[in-house]
């Protein structure tokens, strides 16, 4: 209620004594109360501390959130800026790459060379040489360096081997090994000095291999010191299809009739499965002898004159047990004959019929009597 009402009304309801008695008493009670929170702050000082901490808190909470804010302000236009500065560099890196590799070849007297493309309005010419130029380096990344990946075969008098051997390096004739003391190494397959030494005889040796030349040189050059392997064959010839390094044995340079590969992967020559015999992959151990079995039949196809060695090829890898048959003969006979070194004169060429598996143990004896 206002004061003013108040006072009236209590003029015409109570005594003038008993109005100023109350007025005095409200100007006490308000005195009391302004001078209470003033009391406590003498009495006990450290209300007082804990509000200006508060106050302080506060101002200190303001100032960082202005400053993040600002923050925010800033990041953004350094953002939209970085996106101007992408995107103005892409497009100018784009004009420079149609401009170089759309531009048309000049002799070396600087005049342009006319192409199929002179024809077309300036803009067109441009794309379609750059466009040409982008599928030349994606042939030259998924398609082997050169048409032909060996040389002519040797003509008379030279003499050149009636057959060709394609050989994987890796878990075939070497073992990649790692451990913490030695780091990476490489370990000879058991037999692979007899292997490439007999061979040699019958086969133009090719080592052909998914790795790079700088691993497989290397290799090789310890492996084959005497240069059983004729060629060398690394990742630049061959054909990537599929996430696969496949070696297409059309750019050998070879009658494929007269051509074996040996590997242990299916994907790597699945262009010609016809010329492939598939073997387990080597793991390292010593105990092998898978290339003293593989020597005795390809000695075999050799000795009796295979004319079309895909024929071989395709009976042995319709089942493994053919093969398995083929190395269970091999040990027979050299447990049969140990010192079969003193029946050399008494061998006797006997004929190899591919289709016929009575034949086989045959075959195989009349390698062991040449041996």
């Amino acid at each position: 209620m206002d004061p003013i009402v108040w006072f009236f009304y209590q003029s015409f309801t109570k005594p003038a004594e008993s109005i100023l008695l109350d007025t005095e008493k409200g100007a006490t009670d308000q005195q009391q109360t302004v001078a209470t929170p003033q009391l406590l702050s003498k009495l006990f000082p450290q209300t007082a501390i804990e509000g200006s901490e508060h106050e302080a808190q506060l101002e200190k909470q303001r100032k960082e959130e202005e400053e993040e804010k600002k923050e925010k302000e800033s990041s953004w236009k350094r953002m939209k800026f970085g996106f101007v500065f992408f995107g103005f560099s892409v497009s100018a890196f784009c004009v420079y790459i149609v401009w170089i590799f759309g531009a048309p070849d000049r002799d070396a007297e600087g005049n342009i060379i006319e192409d199929e493309f002179m024809g077309l309005p300036t803009f067109q010419q441009y794309f379609k040489r750059l466009w040409k130029s982008m599928t030349y380096y994606q042939k030259m990344i998924q398609e082997p360096s050169r048409e032909k990946l060996l040389p002519d075969p040797l003509k008379y008098p030279y003499a050149q081997p009636p057959y060709t051997l394609v050989l994987e390096m890796k878990d075939v004739l070497v073992h990649p090994d790692w451990t913490y003391q030695t780091g990476w190494r490489f370990k000879k397959r058991p037999g692979v000095d007899k292997f490439l030494e007999t061979l040699a005889a019958n086969y133009e040796i090719v080592v052909f291999t998914a790795d790079q030349g700088m691993t497989v040189f290397p290799i090789l050059d310890a492996l084959d010191p005497r240069g059983y392997i004729m060629y060398r064959l690394v990742r630049d010839a061959t054909h990537f299809v599929d996430g696969h390094h496949v070696k297409n044995l059309d750019n050998l340079n070879r009658d494929l009739s007269k051509v074996i590969v040996v590997d242990w992967d299916p994907n790597s020559t699945k262009l010609h499965p016809e010329n492939t015999l598939n073997i387990p992959r080597w793991t390292g151990n010593d105990d092998d002898s898978g290339l003293f079995d593989l020597m005795a039949m390809l000695v075999t196809i050799a000795t009796t004159d295979v004319e079309d060695v895909r024929e071989v090829m395709t009976y042995y890898n319709l089942s493994t047990t053919l093969w398995q048959s083929f190395e269970k003969t091999s040990v027979f006979l050299r447990n049969k004959w140990p010192k079969r070194s003193r029946r050399k004169n008494n061998a006797i060429c006997r004929p190899y019929n591919v289709g016929d598996p009575a034949s086989l143990e045959a075959a195989v004896e009349n390698v062991m009597l040449l041996e």
